[in-house]
C-alpha cells in the first residue's frame, strides 16, 4: 500500500456489492412509483465512476448529462463558496431526476444545488451519494440513495481524488493528513 494512505476502508468487492444493491433499489423504487424514464445528472468530476457503474445497474430507461460544480479547489475542506463550472445541457423541467454525487460531507454544497435545480421545476428530484459523512453535516440535505457512511476521514480512490490524484484507485483509502497538509 502507498504511504500515501492511512489504510483502505472500502474494499473494491464491497464497491461492487454495494453498487448492484443500489441499483436493484434504485429501480425497485422508481419503478414502484410507476416513473418510466429518468434523467441521471452526475456530478463532475469525481461521481464519473461511481455513475459509469450504478447506470448499469438501473434496469430503467435514462438519459444522463452532468454539472460540475466547485466548492474545493486544490483544498482538503470546502471553500464555502460553490460555482456551477458545467451546467446540464437539456431542460429538466417535467422530468424525474436522480443527482449521482460521490460525497456528501457538510450538505452545503448539495443544498445548494438541489435549490437551484428545483428552480428549473423538474417533476421530482432525489439524491444518490457513494460516500455520505453524516457527522460533517451542516445543512438538513436528505441523500435518498447512500452506498457508504463514512467517518470523518479525508477520503480517496474510486472516483474521489485530492488536487486531481487517486481517482482510479478501485478501492477508498483514507489520504495520510501529511500528503494534503503540504499545500
Amino acid at each position: 500500500m502507498s504511504k500515501d494512505f492511512a489504510g483502505i476502508i472500502i474494499e473494491e468487492a464491497e464497491i461492487k456489492a454495494k453498487v448492484d444493491e443500489m441499483g436493484r433499489q434504485i429501480t425497485e423504487y422508481y419503478s414502484s412509483l410507476g416513473i418510466k424514464e429518468l434523467v441521471i445528472i452526475g456530478i463532475l468530476r469525481g461521481a464519473v465512476i461511481f455513475m459509469s457503474d450504478l447506470i448499469r445497474k438501473i434496469d430503467l430507461p435514462m438519459t444522463i448529462d452532468f454539472m460540475a460544480i466547485s466548492s474545493y479547489g486544490t483544498s482538503a475542506t470546502s471553500s464555502g463558496s460553490v460555482r456551477v463550472l458545467k451546467d446540464v445541457s437539456e431542460s429538466i423541467e417535467g422530468k424525474h431526476l436522480l443527482i449521482v454525487e460521490d460525497i456528501v460531507d457538510t450538505g452545503l454544497t448539495l443544498q445548494c444545488l438541489k435549490n437551484l435545480l428545483w428552480a428549473r421545476n423538474p417533476k421530482s428530484l432525489h439524491l444518490c451519494s457513494f460516500l455520505s459523512k453524516p457527522s460533517r453535516r451542516l445543512t438538513d440535505v436528505t441523500v435518498d440513495f447512500c452506498g457508504f457512511e463514512i467517518p470523518d476521514e479525508f477520503v480517496v480512490g474510486y472516483g474521489l481524488d485530492y488536487a486531481g490524484k487517486y481517482r482510479q484507485l478501485p478501492y477508498v483509502a483514507i489520504l495520510n493528513p501529511e500528503v494534503y497538509a503540504k499545500i
